[in-house]
């Protein structure tokens, strides 16, 4: 499966993003998908996951009640909605898609998109 990640940008704190993570040569049903994010000198980290047989989802808790994971099964696409951005929240954004359901670990995912850039200007 490739993963196309698509809709960062530069957006002042307290505004919106929505990122886009589409797939093909292959369908997300049997995959759990995730969002991680690295910032410049971090290591990459968790920041949502959600199943896409049954929708659930999982949140690290910095982006907790601030970010929403979705998913549009029409058009094998993932969302992550992302409200009230911090300047914390800059960082090269990622999704990929692993066989364990709702997983935070980096290892646990065997395929990953380019990235997209945020930049949260404070």
């Amino acid at each position: 499966v490739q993963l196309q990640a698509s809709g960062g940008g530069l957006v002042q704190a307290g505004g919106s993003l929505k990122l886009s993570c589409a797939a093909s040569g292959s369908t997300f049903s049997s995959y759990a998908i995730g969002w991680f994010r690295q910032a410049p000198g971090k290591e990459r980290e968790f920041v949502a996951a959600i199943s896409w047989r049954s929708g659930s989802t999982y949140y690290a808790d910095s982006v907790k009640g601030r970010f929403t994971i979705s998913r549009d099964n029409a058009k094998n696409t993932v969302y992550l909605q992302m409200n009230s951005l911090k300047p914390e929240d800059t960082a090269v954004y990622y999704c990929a898609a692993g066989n364990y359901a709702l997983a935070t670990r980096v290892a646990s995912y065997s395929y990953w998109g380019q990235g997209t850039q945020v930049t949260v200007s404070s």
